[in-house]
Formats: C-alpha cells, structure tokens, sequence
C-alpha cells in the first residue's frame, strides 16, 4: 500500500470517542454544531462613529440639526424630521435613518448641529450600516461538528451564548517504548545504552495537542512474556496504544507477533517510505488504534506526524486533517532520489522555501533538532519541487 492508502484503509475500521458536555476550551474538538441563536447582527448597526440620517434630508439641507446620541447597547431612537443623530459605532441605527456619515467628513465645531465637509452626492444612502442578519440568519450553523476550537471560533460561539458545549472526549493513548538498551532521561548511560528520546518525543507530540491526552509512557524490555502483558493492558485501558521499536524483523522484535496473538488485526506492516519501513498499523475488535513506530529517532517523529497524527485525529472526531502538508520549494541535495516515499528533514528559510538538511540516518537526533519539518518527495522524483512540507 501507498502511505495514503494505509492510512485511509486503518482509518476507517476506528472508533470515534464519546462525546462529553464540558466549558468549551481551545484545541478541543467540538462534538455538535453550533447553531446561531438569533441573526447576526440582531439589528441594524452602525460600523463607525459618525451621524445617523436620512438621505434624502442630506441632500436637501446639507446642515441638519443634532437632536441625541444613539449609543451601543440602547436600544433604537426614532430619528426626528430634518435631523440628525450622532451614532457610535455598534450602536442600533435609529428607526427613519437609512445613512450614516463618518465624523470625518463632518464640521463638528458646532455640536448642536452638523455640517457636510463633502459634496452631499458623495454619501451613499445605506452608508456605513451592517444590516440585520447580513452576517448570518438564526438557525444557521456557525460551526461545524469536529472542528478544533480556536479564538476565532470561541469568539463565534461567544457571540451566539455558548459556553459549553458536547465535545469529543479527548483521547487517550499510551505509549510503549520497547528496548533493553534504554535508560531514562536523567541517567548516565554506558557506551552501549541510550538514552529514551522517543518516549519524550510521542509525549510531546500529544501535550502540544489538547484533543489527545498522553496517559502514561512505559518502558518495556524486549522480553515476550512481559511485553504481552504491557500491550494488553495499554490496550485496555487507553483509545489508542502507541509503540516505538520492536516492530522489525529481528530475533527481538516480538511487537507483530504479540499484537496478532491478542486478537487485533493487522492492516499493514512496513511500507515503501523513508524513515520509518517497519512501521505497523493495527486495531483492536472495538475499534482501538494500534500503532507501531520503528524505534529510530528520526523515523519516530516522522511517522507519528505522518500517520499517527491522521489516524488519532479521526479517533478524536475531527473532520478536518490534522496534519495539512504545504507546498515549498527546496535547495540542498536535490538530485538524490529513491524508490521509496522519502520523508526529508528540511529547514524552512522563508515563505514556501525550505534546504534539506545534511542528516547520517534516520537515529540523527542532531540533524532532527536542526529540522523545522519535513518534505515528501515521492519515488523516483527529483528536483526542487515544490514538495509538501509539513511542520513539526
């Protein structure tokens, strides 16, 4: 399969997660739509300071009388015959005005009156007024079900009185790293042992994310016994289980052969790309993801942003893509090419510009910390491109 086909074809066997009724917050994903209350704006308004008249009156007087204030958040006055009032911005248009005229274009040295400072046939009848429900009727969607809230869909739902909401249950995953040869962070390693940056790495993926919820990251060691019982449990007690290592085809990579003999199944197991071959997708009899990651750093956070991401964010409920590539154009090795789809590490250096960087494999945590992301180039293509780019 296509990384695009194996992603579509784990998709679609997932279980979404329940929904919850909870205060609306950024980054969670929206389970209802939201719907408007009432039009938008609810009455005829002004968008400026200025004075509200009629037209036709405008015309014929060019000076009018100043007869009161319309402000924001009273409600209508009804405009006097030759007349104006002043208006500020927001504030409901008085009932007969059908202009308003921006102080800036007002002699307002006499406050009991106003005075054109422009050609009266300048000012256009319907002037500066934002009409009822020019926005939005009531009734009308405002936001769709699994959308990501942001600020500028909480301001939306604000403006329409929602302050909570049925949102998706974040979801939960757990993390497996497998390997006799790592250490926690904080020790001193021998020569032969290393330090765990995967683990930190899936967990940084998920805090940065406040749909998903990084519930615990295991360490387990390449033993069958106790591995068996680690991804059981993880299984059990998680909507998705996350495993680094021990997904190849070495003597110790127990991780295949455990995952199909508790039952799950296997949708794919290695791919054509780069970094990241063995990785292996999985799912549980009710709908939980399973995902395998190569144990190599680098591969590591390139398939869990690749596929991991897709795939959580279906289980999320989201309907839009989490991960959206973008188009650059690259300098560096540009010639190179492979049989594989090739995930190269990239540095942005402008707008839809980016260079590869130099890297010595797929375990180069320093090239990696170099990157700003990375650029799919498809097998046997070469040239700048332009590629997709997707950021860390």
């Amino acid at each position: 399969m296509t990384p695009h086909e194996a992603t579509a074809a784990l998709i679609q066997r997932l279980a979404v997660v329940y929904r919850t009724r909870e205060a609306i917050a950024p980054g969670r994903v929206l389970a209802e739509d939201v719907v408007a209350d009432r039009p938008s704006p609810a009455a005829n308004v002004s968008a400026m300071d200025g004075y509200a008249v009629r037209n036709a009156e405008l015309r014929d007087h060019g000076k009018l009388p100043v007869t009161g204030d319309a402000r924001a958040g009273s409600p209508p006055q009804l405009l006097g015959s030759a007349s104006a009032m002043r208006i500020f911005t927001g504030a409901v248009v008085p009932t007969g005005a059908d202009t308003v005229v921006m102080r800036e274009r007002i002699d307002e040295r006499d406050s009991a009156s106003m005075r054109l400072l422009v050609a009266d046939d300048s000012i256009k009848p319907g002037e500066h007024i934002r009409y009822l429900g020019e926005n939005g009727s009531a009734g009308d969607v405002v936001i769709s079900r699994g959308t990501i809230l942001n600020a500028a869909t909480i301001a939306a739902a604000a403006n329409f009185g929602v302050a909570t909401a049925s949102l998706y249950r974040r979801v939960s995953v757990s993390v497996i790293v497998t390997g006799d040869e790592l250490l926690d962070i904080t020790s001193t390693p021998e020569p032969w042992q290393i330090r765990d940056s995967n683990g930190a790495t899936i967990r940084a993926v998920c805090d940065s994310r406040p749909w998903l919820s990084c519930l615990n990251v295991v360490r387990a060691q390449d033993d069958p016994v106790s591995l068996r019982q680690t991804i059981s449990h993880a299984i059990q007690t998680s909507d998705a289980v996350v495993i680094t290592g021990g997904v190849s085809k070495g003597d110790h990579d127990y991780v295949p052969a455990i995952i199909a003999d508790l039952g799950n199944e296997i949708i794919f197991h290695r791919l054509p790309i780069r970094p990241g071959r063995p990785i292996l997708g999985a799912v549980s009899p009710d709908g939980k993801l399973i995902l395998g990651l190569p144990g190599n750093p680098v591969s590591t956070l390139v398939t869990m942003t690749q596929f991991g991401l897709p795939m959580l964010g279906h289980v999320s409920g989201q309907t839009g893509v989490p991960v959206v590539p973008q188009p650059v154009t690259v300098v560096g090795d540009i010639d190179a090419t492979l049989d594989l789809h090739w995930y190269r590490l990239v540095r942005t250096t402008g707008p839809g510009q980016a260079e590869i960087i130099k890297t010595r494999g797929s375990g180069d945590l320093v090239a990696l910390a170099k990157s700003t992301g990375y650029v799919h180039q498809p097998p046997r293509q070469t040239g700048p491109g332009p590629w997709p780019y997707v950021a860390w």
